[in-house]
Formats: C-alpha cells, sequence, structure tokens
C-alpha cells in the first residue's frame, strides 16, 4: 500500500487552482450569474457556480491518476463513484479519492461567507471502504471576492494536523496554528445545532434550547449565556471547531425522516460524506467527532449516505453536552444506539 503522503503536494497544488479558478470566475460573472439554477439533481439543487466546481473533478482525476489506478467518489458522476483511468480495474485501484469541490456553495455565491475545497483519501478496502479508512484529508478556503486571505488545512492519519494561510495581494504563504478552544462549557462561547433551511427548524431549535438551558440554566434578563452560527457548509463548521470558534456543532437532519413525514414533508437536505471527509484534520487536531449516538463517525463512500454528526471542541465540552444531546435525542425516539 503505497503512502498517501505521496498524493499530499498534489492535492494542495490543485486545491490552490480550484480556489483561484473559482475567485476569478465569480470575479468575472457576478453574483447572479453565479446563483442562478443551472439543474435539479436528485441529490441537490445545481446552481451555476457548481458548475465551475465539476469541472474541476476532471483535472483533479487527469491529474491523481497518470500513474496510478484510483477510485473517485463525487457529485456528477454516474452513480456517484468512477475508476481512473478508463479501463481500469477497482480492484487494482491504490486510493478512494472523495472529492467536494465547492462545499458551501450557497454562501459564496451570494458573496455571504467562505466555501471550502473537500479531499479525503482512503486505502482501496474494496466496497466496504468507508470514512474511517480516510489517512489523508485536505481542505482549502475558496474566499470572498472582497477576502485576500484563504487559509488551507491537512492532515495525514496520526500525524497531527496542518494548516498556511495564503494572501492573495502578494501571493505569499505563511505557516498557521490552529487549535480548538480549550474552555471547559460552551458558556459565553458558541454552540450550535444545525438547521439550515426550513423544515422542522421548530424541533431542532427545542433541542438547542434543551441542550443550552440544561447546561447552563436560564439566561439571565438581557444577557446572552451563549451564541449559534449557522455556517451552511460542513467542511466550515468543523474549521470553526478546529480554529477555537466554536465549541460545539451537531447536525442532526438526517434523524428528521419520520418527523417530516408525520408532517407530510418530503426528506430534508442533509450531509453527505463528501462534505465530511476532512474530519480527519478536525480530529487530528483534538476535536472530538462522533455520530448522532456518540460513536466514532463512519459512513460508506458514496454520495447518498446521510450522516449525522457532532463534535465536540474538546473532551471537557462533550462531557457537558453529550450526555444532555443523547437525552434530548432519547426523548423524542430518535436514539440511534
Amino acid at each position: 500500500m503505497r503512502d498517501p503522503r505521496a498524493l499530499l503536494d498534489t492535492i494542495r497544488m490543485l486545491h490552490a487552482e480550484v480556489r483561484d479558478e473559482i475567485v476569478a470566475a465569480t470575479e468575472r460573472q457576478g453574483l447572479e450569474s453565479m446563483a442562478a439554477i443551472d439543474r435539479d439533481d436528485e441529490g441537490d439543487t445545481i446552481y451555476a457556480i457548481d458548475v465551475v466546481g465539476e469541472s474541476i473533478v476532471t483535472r483533479f482525476t487527469d491529474r491523481l491518476a497518470r500513474d496510478r489506478a484510483i477510485i473517485v467518489v463525487a457529485e456528477g458522476l454516474p452513480g456517484g463513484r468512477r475508476t481512473y483511468p478508463d479501463g481500469a480495474d477497482a480492484a487494482s485501484a491504490d486510493w478512494w479519492i472523495v472529492v467536494d469541490p465547492i462545499d458551501g456553495t450557497r454562501g459564496l455565491m451570494y458573496q455571504k461567507r467562505s466555501a471550502w475545497i473537500l479531499t479525503g483519501v482512503a486505502p482501496n478496502r474494496g466496497p466496504e471502504t468507508s470514512l474511517r479508512d480516510i489517512e489523508l484529508a485536505v481542505q482549502t478556503e475558496i474566499p470572498l471576492v472582497k477576502q485576500h486571505l484563504s487559509d488551507q488545512l491537512w492532515a495525514v492519519r496520526g500525524a497531527g494536523a496542518h494548516a498556511q494561510r495564503y494572501n492573495r495581494l502578494t501571493g505569499t504563504h505563511s505557516a498557521l496554528a490552529l487549535k480548538p478552544s480549550t474552555a471547559t462549557s460552551i458558556a459565553h462561547g458558541y454552540a450550535t445545532i444545525s438547521r439550515f433551511f426550513p423544515s422542522a427548524r421548530d424541533e431542532l431549535a427545542a433541542i438547542d434550547d434543551a441542550i443550552v438551558f440544561g447546561a447552563l440554566g436560564p439566561p439571565a434578563a438581557g444577557k446572552a449565556h451563549c451564541f449559534e452560527d449557522q455556517y451552511a457548509s460542513t467542511g466550515g463548521q468543523l474549521y470553526e471547531l478546529t480554529a477555537g470558534h466554536d465549541r460545539f456543532v451537531a447536525d442532526l437532519r438526517p434523524l428528521l425522516g419520520p418527523l417530516l413525514s408525520s408532517r407530510g414533508l418530503p426528506p430534508a437536505l442533509t450531509c453527505h460524506p463528501y462534505d465530511i471527509c476532512c474530519a480527519l484534520i478536525a480530529e487530528e487536531s483534538g476535536v472530538i467527532v462522533t455520530d448522532a449516538a456518540g460513536q466514532p463517525l463512519d459512513a460508506p463512500l458514496d454520495i447518498e449516505a446521510q450522516v449525522a454528526w457532532a463534535g465536540y471542541a474538546n473532551r471537557h465540552v462533550r462531557a457537558q453536552i453529550e450526555p444532555l444531546l443523547q437525552q434530548a435525542l432519547q426523548e423524542r425516539g430518535w436514539s440511534r444506539r
């Protein structure tokens, strides 16, 4: 089995090219053009800015499959997965490579917030290859047009997380030290239950309130004892935990199915494995990432699986919040233990 670090420099370079191309396209085409709907796929609505990202998958495959067979998982591929180069046998592939060219499309296309390029690399273990097998992850910030700094993070399993900051104005890079929060409580910090889109947001907000009140009690009059940040990008949420900005994040959307059905609503748009393929970086930095039941996060490497997850800045925050989260899920019959 080849060392995944042999792919690191190439993937980081590809990410830089993608970042620059998307920023240039956004500057050139403008907000209204990039926010136009191109088509509706089964998994998600595809906007014009997504089409720019989709073209990047071909660049990844051309570059990474020059001297090796690989299996690529990405939206836009037939069945969400394809073996490269053409004609190669999947069993002979060295790696599964999960690519999300733009995670956080909506915030970026309206120039509200950075998006992220995500790539995870796992050794080929056949059809059972999963998120837990990822040994190399790289995520790169796609900045707003008005923003001149862009961060890039990467990790190899067991070797810690690393980060670098790029200055678009000077073309220079500088080392970046990112560290999760060491706070022992969510008090006066950011703690979030994701509820990005309409559909059962009332129930998700009720869980959020139950957790915060259980951990901190009711707020004093005119005071806020913690905050939330609805960053509609899983890669961005993991970055916020890694950088020490957030202390707790949970995305429970995949658990909403029965409730939505009872209300006559369609299934929710949820997190998929390609959205969270860079969880390794957060984990290597010290963030604790679990599934909705508090177990190690895992999922098949495909584009259909729905992933519920929770992230804690450290063990103290986990000890404060996880029992309350599990209690809230169990009371609603959402527990997957």
